[in-house]
């Protein structure tokens, strides 16, 4: 009698080839985009450590100093004008990620992508942990933090694009929301990570919040340089199908099961025979149904996003009087909200078939919830971490879902007949657009906040009630479709 096959055999063979080397791209981007978020996230852990209370640390015995209510800050961040500085931090990364995006995109069509985003993470791992080196140096020169700001927010461009690319070079249409959405969810882990990590050195020397993550993402780098790979005929694996021949596709549909993503559906004629495969103009780009809707809409959504991304353990420790370690720590709360958002969103848009009325409802909700966490987030643990994941989830949910499975589907659309390629610069004009707002969120938090934190909660809810009114033609065009006016009008083909 021949003895059954082992259950993990029987799951491990189940796999075809192709599904392994999918599933190993998967992870593997998952783990670049990760180490670009845990990279950026130790400015807004340390800000609370340059301008600290130090009427609440004991001085030290031999410090001869009277009247000195700022003995225990970092230069040049111990003067009043200390939130205009860190403003203008954030702004000189987001400034230059914002316009070095638009450009990026172009780069990642044209360049190797395996030495595209390795070099890009060597970069940004040099001038995060070069920031960091400021505190062993003994540097207190605006001017050098700010310049380091900026570098890394150039070569920090190098990494949604050429990640996106990819995916878009190995994976067809599938249950784009869900699956996209578990995979996004890498912002937040890299959020949390880069709390954590930030955390452990905040209080004992904040460099090293800056220097091990540099190491840890110049560390990915190198993984990048042995492991990558750009595309399935690399290996001798089977093209995705982004449309059949002659089939009108709908942008933006349901998709039959969430394996299709992993499946190996072979490549129709255009894509074997190389045809369609020139990089798309800008121009081009920008005349894709949806692109410029989406883009404006992304400026909100990450303007409010971005503002929590560098502002909130600032607002935790000011409003909650938590330390900067229990500040950062309670910040990652948005995240892992977040992430929940992101997934559902996706599972939800993928059930529907309306991303943009999924977009546009989440941002409606989000709204009276950042209001509520303003005025009753503090009152009690509980009610801080329910309002934090809630919050989160409403506000990162679109912003997730836009940038990935929403650019996937405008970058693959139906006009541009399977060129993968014009995904990298569909996806760079959708971020870039969506990073102009991301600069201008912490730079008007750093400029509203002196006025009270009750302003800068104003001006994220004007930019979320924005983001929806700019959905709102989309979202018109998708419930038209499921009242049966036009089956075409379900997605995007037509707008």
């Amino acid at each position: 009698m021949r003895s059954s096959l082992a259950p993990g055999i029987k799951f491990v063979t189940s796999f075809s080839r192709d599904s392994w080397y999918r599933g190993f791209i998967l992870i593997l981007t998952f783990l670049f985009y990760t180490s670009y978020h845990l990279s950026r996230k130790p400015i807004s852990i340390v800000k609370s450590e340059l301008h600290r209370n130090c009427s609440t640390v004991i001085r030290p015995v031999d410090l001869n100093v009277t009247n000195n209510d700022t003995w225990c800050d970092w230069a040049p961040f111990d003067q009043d004008n200390y939130q205009k500085l860190f403003g203008a931090l954030d702004n000189s990364f987001l400034v230059a990620y914002a316009i070095g995006m638009f450009f990026s995109g172009i780069f990642g069509e044209r360049l190797p992508l395996r030495y595209y985003l390795t070099c890009g993470m060597l970069l940004s791992g040099f001038f995060t942990a070069l920031f960091g080196l400021g505190y062993y140096w003994d540097i207190h020169s605006i001017w050098y933090y700010a310049f380091v700001q900026a570098m890394n927010g150039l070569v920090q461009t190098t990494g949604w694009p050429a990640v996106v690319a990819c995916i878009g070079n190995w994976f067809g249409k599938g249950k784009r929301g869900f699956i996209m959405g578990v995979w996004n969810s890498h912002t937040s882990v890299g959020n949390i990570l880069g709390s954590l990590i930030a955390g452990v050195f905040v209080s004992s020397a904040w460099g090293l919040s800056f220097i091990v993550p540099g190491i840890i993402i110049a560390a990915t780098g190198v993984l990048c340089f042995f492991f990558l790979v750009e595309k399935p005929e690399d290996v001798n694996c089977s093209l995705p199908q982004h449309h059949e021949s002659g089939e009108q596709e709908p942008l933006l549909q349901n998709s039959s099961s969430t394996e299709e993503i992993f499946s190996s559906p072979r490549s129709t004629t255009q894509q074997a025979s190389g045809e369609h495969t020139e990089a798309i103009s800008f121009c081009s780009a920008l005349r894709i149904p949806g692109v410029l809707e989406f883009s404006f809409c992304l400026l909100f959504a990450k303007l409010v996003s971005y503002t929590f991304l560098y502002w909130l353990p600032l607002y935790i420790a000011n409003v909650a009087h938590f330390d900067s370690k229990g500040a950062g720590d309670m910040s990652t709360l948005f995240d892992v909200g977040g992430i929940v958002g992101g997934i559902v969103a996706g599972l939800v848009s993928d059930y529907t078939g309306g991303r943009a009325t999924t977009c546009c409802v989440m941002l409606i909700v989000a709204a009276p919830m950042l209001f509520l966490y303003n005025h009753i987030g503090q009152n009690g643990l509980g009610t801080t971490i329910g309002m934090l994941l809630l919050c989160g989830g409403l506000v990162n949910g679109p912003y997730a879902l836009i940038t990935t499975a929403v650019s996937a589907d405008l970058g693959t659309h139906e006009s541009l007949r399977g060129n993968s390629r014009a995904l990298s610069t569909v996806t760079a004009i959708i971020d870039g657009t969506g990073s102009v707002g991301a600069a201008l969120g912490p730079l008007l938090a750093g400029l509203i906040s002196p006025t009270g934190w009750n302003n800068v909660f104003y001006m994220l809810i004007t930019a979320d009630v924005l983001a929806c009114l700019l959905l709102s033609r989309l979202v018109f065009k998708e419930v038209r479709g499921w009242c049966g006016h036009s089956t075409r009008q379900r997605g995007f083909k037509e707008i």
